[in-house]
């Protein structure tokens, strides 16, 4: 069955087997956001990467619209996504899967001498080679190869052949980097409605609050882009409008969600989107 002409069988199947699938644009790309998630009125994050608080029945946010039910593959809010699809895609991390995407002849000819032989399905330039296993998804980890696992999606392109491996250590360690140290500039908070007095009872109840908020983050094992932004949120909702957040707190929060993978752009998204939902 091609997966050209009849995607959303092809997604079918594929979800059948446990492999969240969504819906993919002509150039691989995803839908854009419906009128009810467009400028981030849902909560998301600008770019459709990733959802805040959202719960679209629709395809709008990427990786994190890919789904393995049934119900909601044939539903009607997909049915006019799948009539203009141009391919199928899957989120590789929510089935446990991770994809090194070989994008040329020398990347290939690299991980034949590099990585441990698994599943190898051809691509338009290269290979995708799958392993059981997921991890944080990192692009240009070195020329020519990607990683795309968690909160990333991958074009299905047919079962392809070879047995597949358990997920090396060797490719762990290509998404290995020093943690991206905090920008100078950081978001200010705006001073609260209080005049910058704090009703807290006690300097131990914030600093309660920052030592918990950097703990979910730290222990969060998937959704890290999510968990960032919900923590901002938890965060400001309580102490956003007092006046007792300083710039060396916020710090601490991003430091914390740049140790997971985020960067400072994302953390700077998440904090604005987390203010802006809150009208501060």
């Amino acid at each position: 069955m091609s997966e050209t002409l009849y995607p959303q069988h092809t997604a079918l199947s594929l979800a059948a087997s446990g492999v969240p699938v969504l819906p993919l644009r002509r150039g691989k790309v995803p839908f854009g956001n419906c009128p009810a998630c467009a400028d981030n009125a849902c909560g998301g994050r600008p770019n459709m990467r990733v959802p805040g608080p959202c719960r679209c029945p629709r395809v709008c946010h990427a990786w994190a619209a890919a789904t393995t039910d049934p119900a909601v593959i044939v539903s009607p809010a997909w049915a006019a996504a799948w009539r203009r699809a141009a391919c199928v895609g899957y989120h590789p991390g929510g089935a446990d899967l991770t994809v090194v995407d070989l994008d040329d002849a020398d990347a290939i000819a690299w991980a034949r001498t590099t990585l441990p032989a698994t599943r190898a399905v051809p691509t338009t330039r290269g290979e995708h080679w799958i392993y059981r296993g997921a991890m944080r998804s990192v692009n240009s980890v070195r020329p020519g190869v990607d990683i795309k696992s968690t909160m990333s999606y991958a074009r299905y392109l047919g079962s392809g052949t070879g047995t597949m491996a358990d997920l090396p250590d060797a490719v762990r360690a290509l998404a290995v980097k020093d943690p991206s140290p905090v920008r100078s500039t950081i978001v200010a908070v705006p001073a609260g409605v209080e005049g910058g007095d704090c009703p807290h009872r006690t300097p131990a109840y914030l600093e309660r609050g920052i030592t918990m908020a950097e703990q979910r983050i730290t222990e969060a094992s998937s959704a890290v882009h999510a968990t960032v932004y919900r923590t901002f949120l938890a965060v400001l909702s309580r102490h956003g409008r007092c006046g007792c957040l300083t710039d060396a707190h916020v710090a601490r929060l991003f430091t914390t969600a740049q140790n997971k993978g985020e960067t400072a752009r994302h953390c700077t998204d998440a904090w604005i989107n987390a203010r802006t939902t809150l009208g501060l």
